[in-house]
């Protein structure tokens, strides 16, 4: 039984097949010609025995295996590998199917190679989830061919594998090292010039030999009638919160991924570069209540405790409740933070129910709201409008356009940072926005 379900005929030996009932029918029609068909039969049935014999004389003619990351990294291209062996004295062609997991909605990933006795080959290839999750791969499944290529047999190698998809952590590796390595401004990062010292200004006290003279305090000087500097202490850590809504209006999506996912991806990049920075960085997730609270801290197991808070995070067909989230900020956090909120607002209307909320916020923290761009609208009003009905989409498209501009406005009017970006650029966007605030001394 196992060996029949590992046997497959080729397409060589259709073809062989229909020729020999052609030569049979032809043979009918001209008399004396039968012994021709029958002799070709023949060494056809000769050739069959002798390959499937080549192909199990065997048992293990092959070797496989596939490689998997340890997770994947959600909205990135993961590179999956399918390591091959032949064990066989003779080359071999091979067509390889990878049963990958259900999600990626792909049934086309076939391979075809060649390869000689005792030869190895690596077949690289790469996914992009969309989603996190726990996704499951089946069997690489591998049809061998012999040189004569009637026959094929199936040989399946690492079966029922599950790997995790986990936020961007391949995005968060790749913004760390061009932190570390000074290279920020290759991905759009603007350099921007830090106002005053790297230090917190402390007290005015006498000069003493040693101070450095870029610290005189030349007013102080001139009221005591003797020199007198600044002191400056190291500058303290600072917390940066990122507040992300799980709400209904972050289910929109866009090139696969949805909003809640760049917004939890960027979260965990501007949380790694935060402690890099020496700051302090938390999480606050929440819908129609407070779903996580993770404190605010720069030890060395923080960014693990944040991807795998972040891992679990759905979105619901809920209207968030903004009430809550402050209740638990004002009970949760004592020190003036940085707090970036990843929402979505679409109308002003929206935004004026929930900012008495954000207006408190900022009383205490420095709040910077982020929300979206609808790329579409972007589309529509950057074409000309050639037909009544092109004109019409496109005066509805530039409302909704204004919509955002004005909600900016509103926030700044109250003493609130906003940024509007489009999700492909929100993670740099929102690098940039830290960076400027740091730079301004603004916390």
């Amino acid at each position: 039984m196992k060996l029949v379900k590992s046997l497959f005929l080729t397409n060589r030996f259709f073809q062989a097949a229909i020729s020999l009932v052609i030569l049979f029918i032809i043979s009918f029609v001209l008399h004396g010609f039968l012994w021709v068909p029958k002799f070709i039969s023949f060494c056809f049935l000769g050739l069959i025995v002798t390959d499937f014999v080549l192909l199990y004389r065997v048992k293990k003619g092959m070797y496989g295996m596939r490689f998997t990351p340890e997770k994947l990294s959600n909205g990135d291209e993961n590179e999956i590998r399918i390591y091959l062996e032949n064990f066989y004295i003779f080359k071999v062609k091979l067509r390889v199917f990878d049963e990958i997991p259900h999600q990626f909605q792909r049934r086309d990933l076939e391979f075809q190679i060649t390869l000689t006795p005792g030869e190895k080959k690596t077949i690289p290839y790469f996914l992009r989830p969309v989603k996190r999750g726990t996704y499951s791969f089946g069997a690489v499944n591998t049809l061998v061919s012999s040189p004569f290529g009637f026959l094929s047999r199936r040989f399946s190698f690492s079966q029922n594998k599950l790997v995790p998809v986990y936020p961007s952590f391949i995005q968060m590796r790749k913004y760390e090292l061009l932190a570390i390595s000074n290279r920020l401004t290759e991905t759009g990062i603007k350099k921007i010039r830090r106002i005053g010292h790297n230090q917190e200004f402390e007290l005015i006290k006498d000069y003493v030999s040693g101070d450095d003279f870029r610290t005189i305090n030349w007013k102080a000087t001139s009221r005591k009638s003797r020199l007198m500097v600044n002191h400056y202490q190291d500058e303290r850590s600072q917390q940066v919160y990122s507040l992300i809504d799980k709400g209904r209006v972050m289910q929109m999506p866009f090139n696969g991924l949805s909003l809640l996912d760049y917004a939890i991806n960027a979260s965990l990049v501007i949380s790694n570069i935060a402690i890099r920075k020496n700051d302090k960085a938390g999480l606050i997730t929440f819908q129609d209540k407070v779903n996580t609270i993770l404190s605010a801290n720069r030890l060395s197991n923080q960014m693990n405790n944040i991807l795998e808070n972040l891992y679990n995070q759905k979105t619901a067909s809920v209207e968030s409740d903004y009430s809550a989230l402050h209740t638990v900020i004002k009970r949760k956090i004592s020190q003036r933070s940085l707090l970036l909120l990843f929402t979505n607002f679409e109308t002003v209307f929206a935004l004026q129910r929930q900012l008495p909320y954000l207006i408190s916020l900022a009383k205490q923290h420095l709040v910077v709201v982020i929300f979206f761009e609808n790329t579409e609208l972007s589309e529509i009003t950057s074409k000309n409008a050639s037909g009544l009905k092109e004109i019409y989409h496109k005066t509805i498209a530039e409302r909704l356009y204004l919509e955002k501009k004005l909600i900016v406005k509103e926030l700044l009017k109250h003493g609130i940072q906003a940024l509007l970006t489009s999700p492909e650029n929100l993670t740099v966007n929102t690098i940039n926005k830290y960076l400027e605030l740091k730079a301004r001394n603004l916390l």
